[in-house]
């Protein structure tokens, strides 16, 4: 363990107790203290409490960021290779994104259900602009002493785009990604705000109701460690595929 890290922890440690001393002080309603939560968290994990409801906004999650981010990269590279297009759709691209998500909620939940579709639907809008952004970005700004070369050599357009501006963009799209996984689990726990029996946001409307302020606490703990999971795999797929285009530009 370097400094770094041993820093952050005692930083976490000292954090934890201070609001522990707090809560000692103050109504469980109010804010319960750290003991009090992870008791409910561990309680929860191990009666299977929890289980369901990881599993329903952990799919709807994925397959939100899948459908979002397909889309995204999909759009954001026709719009950054046809500059017709770009020009023509930019504008209503943003006019979508210009409207809050959670205002449009209540109607995905009246033409798709209270159903997981709803919810995909409303994730995978959210997620949708990040990567399209950043794709049509990377695509469009590519080297141009790159393009000249290719352009020299007599490539074809698809093969610049897939061996040159896809693998020159890949760091800004990858960001991209990065952003719609956070983004993705707000998107979820949103659709299950709005209408939904079952999920972690669902939860913690029902958490709530009931005036338990610890399983409301768990729960956003819960999510947490859901986003922070995504955001690291994303993370380590970065890494392993910028290694790998690093290795064949050196080639």
């Amino acid at each position: 363990m370097n400094k770094t890290s041993f820093y952050s922890l005692l930083l976490l440690g000292l954090l934890l107790a201070i609001w522990e001393w707090i809560a000692g002080h103050m109504s469980e309603l109010v804010l319960p203290a750290p003991s009090v939560i992870l008791y409910t968290l561990g309680e929860g994990l191990i009666s299977g409490y929890f289980l369901p409801h990881i599993l329903r906004t952990s799919a709807e999650v994925l397959l939100g960021l899948f459908f979002g981010c397909a889309f995204g990269f999909a759009i954001g590279v026709i719009m950054g290779e046809v500059e017709m297009l770009r020009k023509l759709l930019f504008p209503y691209v943003i006019a979508s994104q210009a409207v809050p998500k959670l205002a449009l909620a209540p109607l995905f939940i009246l033409w798709f259900g209270f159903g997981m579709t709803s919810k995909v639907v409303i994730t995978a809008l959210i997620c949708f602009f990040p990567l399209l952004e950043n794709t049509l970005t990377a695509i469009h700004y590519t080297n141009g002493q790159k393009l000249e070369l290719f352009k020299a050599l007599g490539a074809s357009r698809w093969q610049t785009l897939t061996q040159l501006k896809i693998p020159a963009g890949l760091p800004g799209i990858l960001s991209g990604l990065r952003v719609a996984v956070v983004l993705a689990v707000v998107g979820a726990v949103v659709g299950e705000f709005i209408g939904g029996s079952e999920g972690l946001g669902a939860l913690i409307i029902a958490s709530q109701g009931m005036m338990d302020t610890p399983l409301m606490f768990a729960v956003l703990i819960l999510l947490t460690l859901l986003g922070m999971t995504l955001y690291q795999l994303v993370n380590l797929l970065e890494k392993k595929w910028l290694k790998t285009y690093l290795e064949e530009t050196k080639r």
